[in-house]
């Protein structure tokens, strides 16, 4: 499959990168500085602004689908730049005519209790507000969409390098925790249920969440 990943050397981005093309995907790889993809026979490196849509919209067109692993954790403003950035991304992915868009979302808008979400709760770390709201606006965004076939997957409350096993539970909108109460997955195994998701589709229109 060819695939565009936005953001493949970020934290996530990179994890993603690197499960995509150990599966045997051809991937381009759209970033701020190329020079940070790592060499690879199935990986072709572009610079890539994602606020310059018609730039954008050209370097999508060809691919099967489009995976975002955006973020704007270095802006200064970093929830109107990822508004800003999401609303770019989804626009050119429309305009390219790429058949499937699939977002890194985040566990600030699952419920710990209904009609409450993570992000809304006293305990929600306020150095992560500006980018779990950012998530939040985004899943809001393409649920009103109406043409694009869209897929978002967010993580647990703890995203972090770890193994890759395999072995993780899938849910909703209900952040998942574990036996002893911890709400945690690796990096390694959102890649895994990322990339399975874009190889057999089961979440058409909807958001899913992976955890321990």
């Amino acid at each position: 499959m060819k695939v565009a990943i936005i953001g493949a050397t970020g934290f996530v981005g990179s994890s993603l990168l690197k499960e995509a093309v150990a599966r045997g995907h051809t991937v381009t790889a759209l970033v701020s500085d190329p020079s940070k993809v790592p060499a690879s026979g199935h990986v072709t490196a572009k610079r890539v602004d994602v606020l310059v849509r018609e730039d954008l919209k050209d370097k999508l067109q060809g691919h099967d689908a489009v995976i975002s692993a955006f973020s704007g954790h270095a802006q200064a403003d970093v929830l109107g730049y990822y508004v800003k950035g999401i609303e770019s991304i989804i626009s050119a992915v429309k305009a390219a005519g790429v058949p499937r868009f699939l977002l890194v979302g985040g566990a600030g808008s699952l419920e710990v209790a209904p009609g409450v979400q993570l992000i809304d709760t006293p305990q929600f770390p306020a150095q992560w507000k500006a980018t779990a709201e950012g998530a939040r606006q985004a899943l809001s965004l393409l649920r009103n969409e109406q043409k694009l076939d869209w897929t978002v997957l967010a993580p647990s409350a703890h995203l972090e390098p770890g193994s890759r096993t395999g072995n993780y539970r899938i849910g909703e909108d209900r952040l998942l925790v574990d036996e002893s109460g911890e709400s945690h997955i690796s990096l390694a195994d959102y890649a895994v249920a990322m990339i399975n998701e874009l190889e057999q589709p089961a979440h058409s229109r909807s958001r899913f969440t992976v955890g321990y």
